[in-house]
């Protein structure tokens, strides 16, 4: 007699929560669908069925991942305000996003990052560069809202880099600095 499936809708979220925590734990390295299947407590068929490929999967994973400082980002009222100063509310942000839970900021960046080897996860990485610029773009342009964004990169990187205590007052000048109106 066929065993009946067992109804599980969030089965597919699951499993990609499995694999960020998997990298979290172990890096890209220790990202097998088996240990993922572990880790979701679901068939190892399962994570194949709805990802053929770790790479597949990894696409997912980014995806969850980049919700973290966008989402930080998109919600926020201060940000939103006409008449907020820009480069504060967004060194603001950075200290709130680099206080919190340190795995969460470097798995994120990890995954980022693994575009550099993995194409499949570029186009994702560049869904994420663009969406934070888009959120930027209408307090300022677009290419100095880019420039924003590899900024505020680079000040993360360094910090998760060197263990060095983030510094808002230095990443509020630099902002400053590339935020600043041009002269005509």
């Amino acid at each position: 007699m066929a065993r009946a499936r067992r109804y599980d809708p969030d089965r597919r979220g699951r499993i990609v929560d499995a694999a960020l925590r998997v990298v979290g734990r172990a890096g890209l390295a220790g990202l097998t669908h088996r240990t993922v299947a572990a880790e979701a407590d679901v068939p190892l068929g399962s994570t194949t069925y709805h990802f053929a490929s770790l790479d597949e999967l990894l696409v997912a994973a980014l995806r969850r991942a980049n919700e973290g400082f966008a989402g930080l980002l998109r919600d926020d009222p201060a940000l939103a305000a006409p008449a907020a100063d820009l480069p504060t509310e967004l060194a603001r942000l950075m200290g709130r996003w680099l206080s919190g839970e340190r795995t969460g900021v470097e798995l994120e960046y990890e995954l980022y990052l693994a575009a550099l080897r993995r194409p499949a996860l570029r186009p994702v990485a560049a869904e994420w560069t663009e969406a934070v610029t888009g959120l930027l773009a209408p307090r300022t342009d677009p290419a100095t809202a880019r420039a924003v964004v590899a900024l505020m990169d680079g000040i993360c990187l360094q910090v998760l880099l060197t263990d060095d205590a983030y510094d808002e007052g230095y990443a509020r000048e630099m902002l400053s600095r590339v935020l600043a109106p041009r002269e005509p």
